[in-house]
């Protein structure tokens, strides 16, 4: 275990790619020794550590688990505190997102979205409440600003299980208060999906928006930024998605 000081301490799911990236790369820029968790990721886990370490040696780390299993859950937990001795922030960014036709389904689907977007969330939570309560740190969920009112089509099961990351988020807030704070985000459309290449469909979706654009994984990282910070907010989730819920 590395003696940090008052360093703070943030544990980002999915930090290997895409929006867990950003969200790494701005708790570096703002003093946070980061822990990079990825899943099958490794070598671009790699490369954003090596990246950090060379910016501030010794701030940057790496740990393999599958959010699938209770077990690596609980030792992704262990592990990400034990490094530095503390943590201040979590971020269960992690998300599998694929359709899933209702003529379609198997309980392999139903494991791996469940499991990234709900179960992984309750279960760091609970392992890690003890750490952050030390801190009076705080829990950051990624869920999403479509699923309570705006349902994605042929996406029953993450539809389900972001709705319903939602709702444990404001559970949490209760049940870890005053110790610990829990929030969400609701991001609208920032990164387009594997599997969103229809240009109609993608020019659709940013017309819904009332700023007429899509967002940016930086605009995620900056809601994050705030929320870690803001000592007097728990229970909210917050939406950043331009203007959509008011169209």
């Amino acid at each position: 275990m590395a003696n940090q000081g008052d360093q703070k301490v943030a544990l980002i799911t999915g930090a290997a790619a895409r929006i867990g990236r950003c969200i790494a790369l701005s708790l570096h820029a703002h003093g946070f020794n980061v822990v990079v968790h990825y899943h099958r990721s490794n070598d671009d886990a790699e490369d954003l550590v090596n990246q950090l370490n060379s910016l501030r040696p010794n701030s940057a780390s790496k740990i393999q688990a599958n959010l699938n299993k209770t077990s690596t859950i609980q030792k992704l937990a262990t592990q990400a505190i034990e490094h530095w001795g503390r943590l201040d922030l979590l971020v269960n960014n992690a998300s599998s997102y694929y359709p899933t036709a209702l003529n379609d389904l198997d309980e392999t689907t139903w494991d791996d979205l469940l499991g990234s977007n709900l179960k992984a969330p309750l279960w760091l939570a609970s392992h890690c409440r003890g750490a952050l309560a030390q801190q009076r740190g705080c829990i950051i969920n990624i869920v999403d600003s479509n699923v309570l009112s705006r349902p994605i089509a042929e996406h029953a099961i993450y539809n389900a299980a972001k709705a319903a990351l939602h709702g444990l988020t404001l559970s949490l807030a209760k049940d870890l208060a005053p110790d610990v704070r829990v929030n969400g985000i609701a991001p609208g459309a920032i990164m387009w999906a594997a599997n969103e290449r229809d240009e109609k469909q993608q020019a659709e979706i940013i017309e819904a928006t009332a700023l007429g654009r899509l967002g940016r994984a930086e605009d995620i990282a900056n809601a994050v930024l705030f929320l870690a910070e803001a000592s007097y907010i728990t229970g909210h989730v917050m939406k950043v998605d331009g203007g959509k819920n008011i169209r």
